[in-house]
């Protein structure tokens, strides 16, 4: 029995990506479709890396860091240097999500302070309009 093999329809369907985003990261050589004339036949490889690009990409990882992690696959040692490398560059990405929230948080009780202050000037001008 042959692995299960994928075209570009399925997998746009299952990741709710468009054909565009797969020739992309195909050109980015993130994946790498048999060619059959036109057509691209996707693999179970292709489709586990897909997965997990997806998954970088939401935790902020960039497409070239998500290109070299995944190509350390290849070395032979069972994943010990891809997963080393993986804990490292997620702890540090979990800092700089951090980082953002922080930043995030600090400007959102700002902009509050700044609707607060708006509103109570609209209450205090209509106010005065109704006094007069």
């Amino acid at each position: 029995m042959s692995d299960p093999t994928y075209s570009i329809g399925e997998l746009c369907a299952e990741f709710d990506v468009t054909p565009r985003t797969l020739r992309f990261y195909e050109q980015r050589e993130l994946l790498t479709p048999i060619r059959d004339g036109q057509r691209r036949i996707f693999t179970q490889r292709d489709r586990a890396r897909l997965k997990l690009i997806l998954r970088g990409k939401r935790f902020g990882f960039s497409l070239e860091s998500i290109r070299q992690w995944l190509n350390l696959y290849d070395l032979g040692d069972g994943g010990v240097t891809q997963m080393t490398t993986w804990v490292e560059n997620a702890k540090s990405q979990m800092g700089a999500l951090r980082d953002q929230r922080d930043e995030l948080e600090d400007a959102m009780a700002e902009l509050q302070v700044l609707i607060d202050e708006a509103e109570s000037e609209l209450s205090r001008r209509a106010a005065k309009r109704a006094a007069e």
